[in-house]
């Protein structure tokens, strides 16, 4: 027993050490007040509003009246989330929908939206928030890496199909959920579905950087078309207490130090869903587009999170991976 419990306080103290080093102790966030009828009339999809930060920002669009979709993977998860966050939000409320959407099925992708044409007259804002992170190597249902076609490619997709549905709403916004582990990535063109060599760190970040230059390039497709009605715009959350590291593999019995590490260095999931708020319904950001957002802060990018070439070369091959244009 002795020897157990000095085994977990060293790697336990490790833990906590790595942690301290790599993220500085959260700031207390302020939280958003908006009007409790701003959003009503309005419709938000939200994928992963399951869990997480997309759940927590399901259920305050809820609170401010709005008509939230719940696009989901999971439906039983996602029955149990709606249940949670309608209590919560009391009763004076929005109105909650559930849709199946599996982004690692471009299929399921397609269905979902013709769901969303036939059946909704507008939508106002879309949050693309689902990811999986530093999974083992796995491939979506048409082959594709997981993680570049779930937080990427899935997303691609699910925003070109549902362009139009959002110019004809306008005003209306776009908001892509990225992370600042964009930092270590780069578009690897030469194997960019990882079959040469899976490294799960790296692909993360391949795919965080990936939705920043799809950010880039669709805000200046959309200026060079003239629509000024939609607008989209990329946000890093920071570290967040969400189902999103359950891949990553902890001691058993260091779990418990690294949830009282997580209690004091990350943000909860409502935290974190400050910054999609703002971006979803705040007017200081009515007009703005192409930028990044950190804390409800316009955040400064790495030049490679806004390489015109690089971009327009992954938003090329992205349309030739998911079917929009043939090879």
């Amino acid at each position: 027993m002795s020897a157990a419990i000095i085994v977990a306080a060293v790697i336990g103290g490790g833990i906590l050490l790595i942690v301290r080093r790599m993220f500085p102790r959260k700031k207390a966030v302020e939280l958003l007040r908006y009007p409790a009828d701003m959003m009503r009339g309005k419709t938000v999809i939200v994928t992963g509003a399951n869990s997480g930060i997309g759940k927590a920002a399901a259920g305050e669009l809820l609170k401010l009246q709005a008509r939230v979709i719940m696009a989901c993977r999971d439906q039983q998860m996602a029955e149990e989330a709606a249940q949670d966050i309608k209590k919560q939000a009391g009763p004076e409320h929005g109105e909650v929908v559930i849709k199946h959407l599996d982004l690692a099925s471009l299929q399921s992708v397609r269905s979902f939206c013709e769901e969303i044409l036939k059946e909704e007259q507008q939508v106002d804002v879309l949050i693309n928030n689902a990811g999986i992170y530093q999974c083992p190597y796995m491939k979506t249902e048409e082959g594709f890496e997981m993680q570049l076609g779930v937080n990427h490619l899935g997303h691609f997709l699910l925003t070109h199909l549902l362009l139009d549905l959002l110019k004809r709403s306008s005003p209306s916004r776009v908001v892509v959920v990225s992370s600042k582990l964009y930092k270590y990535g780069t578009i690897n063109f030469d194997d960019l579905n990882s079959e040469r060599s899976y490294n799960k760190a790296f692909c993360y970040s391949q795919s965080k950087l990936a939705n920043l230059l799809f950010t880039h390039q669709l805000a200046r497709r959309l200026e060079e078309e003239g629509v000024t009605g939609v607008t989209v715009n990329a946000l890093t959350p920071g570290i967040v207490r969400t189902r999103l590291g359950r891949h990553i593999h902890i001691p058993f019995l260091a779990k418990p130090l690294f949830y009282l590490a997580s209690l004091f260095f990350f943000k909860s999931p409502l935290e974190g869903a400050q910054t999609p708020l703002y971006l979803a319904c705040s007017p200081d950001v009515e007009g703005v587009a192409g930028k990044c957002f950190a804390n409800c802060e316009e955040e400064e990018l790495m030049p490679k999170a806004t390489d015109d070439h690089v971009a327009k070369r992954l938003w090329d091959l992205s349309e030739t991976m998911v079917g929009i244009k043939t090879q």
